[in-house]
């Protein structure tokens, strides 16, 4: 009866149009009423709980470094430098795209933020040379979604407080799954781009490589600072947050000198209001957290899939279609706190491997990001491009495959990605 009301009460409120954080917090109460604890202290308390914890301080400082790094021209250079050395081969524009995503993955952590700097730039260049928009549109929203899995993660940092799992090793986890990703577009764009009838790029000299490398040594440096410092334990993931939004402001203040003191105001405000909906989310789904604690939710969802607890990856297997199900509902990190705290018990109780679940989780969740009728990165880039949901949604569709093929490996094969994490550790 007590996963009745708490799904009945969620998707109720969802489809009545409700914001997800204020549909937490009633399903929270609901769970209260039902048994009997109503006490709006606790309710209170349990909501400033949520927002005081220190790992999430590390999601204003990449927030702002992500909204720094568009404004102040790191992300235009990462694209210039992919452009510069695969732009002019047969489909050129397409593994542009490729390499820019995973090495934007590598500076912001967000796939929204990425996916709309990618897209702005680059869907003109490429209608103008010939390639087909949906197709475009459908890759570029593909290579958005690795931004949540290679470190720095907004998705793993909220994962890992929601789950108490180690932020580091997620971090870590995530780059050889993230990386996988870029070569599955790689090898699905090379069979889609065949016959395509477009103007390739011209090819640069050597000189103008060199010049674009050179031009993008700073923000290259990025990801390399980020990743060393924790793989060498010279920061936490929070403080590398900080590190990563200074850098930034730096770069793009005193190197390429194309952020402007008067355009501070505007990015900050943004920043700030991106903050307060993540936060918000964060604190309120500690209110329905606590009640499925209380409740014991985790124990009669055992129960329900007892046959499956002694097979470890069928019950991965189960959960990640479930996962599947909830993304095409639901955007990222609204599944990430109502179902983390109640699968986390399942997963440790099956033996399987914390760190693997979670870069799993977020996987699936990201994948959710281009599967309609949600799809909120789709949804930016039928912003930018102009272009509607159905079309964005054939263009998009080989690389959806590729990466459920991917995913099935990685249920088979957990090792690829928990052996890769222990090396980083």
């Amino acid at each position: 009866m007590t996963i009745v009301i708490f799904l009945a009460v969620l998707f109720a409120c969802m489809a009545l149009g409700m914001p997800v954080a204020f549909a937490l917090m009633l399903t929270g109460i609901a769970l209260m009423f039902h048994l009997d604890f109503f006490d709006a202290q606790l309710v209170a308390q349990n909501l400033l709980s949520g927002a005081d914890n220190f790992p999430l301080m590390a999601v204003p400082f990449f927030i702002l470094a992500g909204e720094l790094m568009n404004a102040g021209g790191i992300s235009r250079r990462i694209i210039n430098l992919a452009v510069a050395f695969v732009g002019h081969i047969p489909g050129g524009l397409g593994f542009v795209a490729i390499a820019a995503s995973v090495l934007l993955a590598s500076l912001s952590g967000s796939a929204i933020a990425d996916t709309a700097a990618l897209a702005t730039l680059l869907i003109p260049m490429m209608r103008d040379h010939g390639y087909p928009v949906e197709r475009a549109s459908g890759l570029i929203a593909s290579g958005g979604i690795i931004a949540p899995i290679i470190p720095p993660s907004m998705p793993f940092i909220i994962f890992g407080v929601t789950t108490n799992t180690s932020i580091t090793a997620l971090f870590l986890a995530g780059i050889v799954p993230g990386l996988l990703m870029g070569v599955g577009l790689v090898l699905t764009w090379l069979l889609v781009s065949r016959g395509m009838n477009v103007t390739p790029q011209p090819k640069q000299s050597w000189a103008q490589r060199r010049y674009a490398l050179r031009d993008g040594v700073w923000a290259l440096m990025l990801p390399v600072i980020i990743i060393g410092g924790l793989k060498f334990g010279i920061f936490t993931p929070t403080e590398a947050a900080v590190v990563a939004a200074m850098y930034s402001l730096l770069v793009s203040l005193l190197v390429y000198r194309e952020l402007k003191l008067s355009v501070l105001q505007p990015v900050f405000v943004h920043a700030a209001r991106t903050t307060a909906t993540v936060m918000f989310l964060c604190a309120a789904a500690l209110v329905s957290s606590y009640m499925i604690t209380l409740a014991d939710l985790p124990a009669q969802i055992a129960e329900m899939l007892g046959p499956l607890m002694e097979q470890p990856r069928l019950l991965m297997a189960a959960m990640m279609v479930l996962l599947l199900v909830v993304g095409i509902v639901m955007d990222l990190t609204p599944t990430i706190l109502v179902l983390g705290p109640v699968m986390m018990p399942l997963v440790q109780q099956a033996g399987i491997d914390a760190t693997y679940f979670g870069v799993m989780f977020v996987l699936v969740g990201s994948i959710g990001l281009i599967t309609p009728p949600v799809c909120t990165v789709l949804n930016v880039v039928c912003g930018v491009a102009r272009i509607s949901m159905e079309s964005a949604t054939r263009g998009v569709w080989p690389f959806l495959l590729t990466y459920l093929l991917l995913l099935s490996l990685l249920v088979a094969v957990p090792e690829v990605v928990t052996v890769p994490a222990q090396f980083f550790r």
